[in-house]
């Protein structure tokens, strides 16, 4: 495929966060942190199966204030650390079979960071852009910027 192709299937979230890039790296690949904020607003996620190695396995279960719940799953197929991070992900039962991609950039002692999400046709990626993707997406990475720049961590 092209990457032009890729382009036009792909949405994208940038961010900056004030915290060094070791902090961000672990709000991500560490299951400890990743309860703390994955997820849009309002769910609380329980994490599955947290296998951080190329060709490991991830499932989140994220529970809305209903009681409805959300499958969240993966396989790692790129890794380098504080640098990228590349997975298959399945959000059930609103998103199947993209690939998430997850850039990050020291920036002094901040973090630059790029939140791709490539969906398999142009016609899906509309769609998903449609049902909220930069809102839910976006509602997340506010959660994660409070937990990076809370005390404790």
């Amino acid at each position: 495929m092209s990457k032009t192709n890729e382009a036009n299937r792909t949405l994208t979230l940038e961010r900056t966060f004030n915290a060094p890039i070791k902090l961000v790296w672990e709000a991500w690949t560490q299951a400890e942190h990743i309860t703390q904020w994955w997820g849009p607003k309002g769910m609380d996620v329980k994490v599955i199966e947290h296998d951080f190695r190329i060709g490991g396995k991830w499932k989140y279960v994220m529970s809305m204030p209903d009681g409805n719940e959300f499958i969240a799953d993966g396989v790692y197929s790129e890794i380098v650390e504080h640098k990228k991070i590349v997975s298959s992900a399945n959000f059930k039962p609103m998103t199947e079979g993209v690939i998430l991609r997850v850039l990050f950039e020291e920036n002094g002692a901040k973090t630059d960071f790029t939140f791709n999400v490539i969906h398999p046709t142009e016609e899906y990626c509309k769609q998903q852009e449609e049902m909220g993707f930069y809102n839910g997406w976006g509602s997340a990475f506010d959660r994660l910027e409070v937990f990076l720049s809370a005390p404790a961590n």
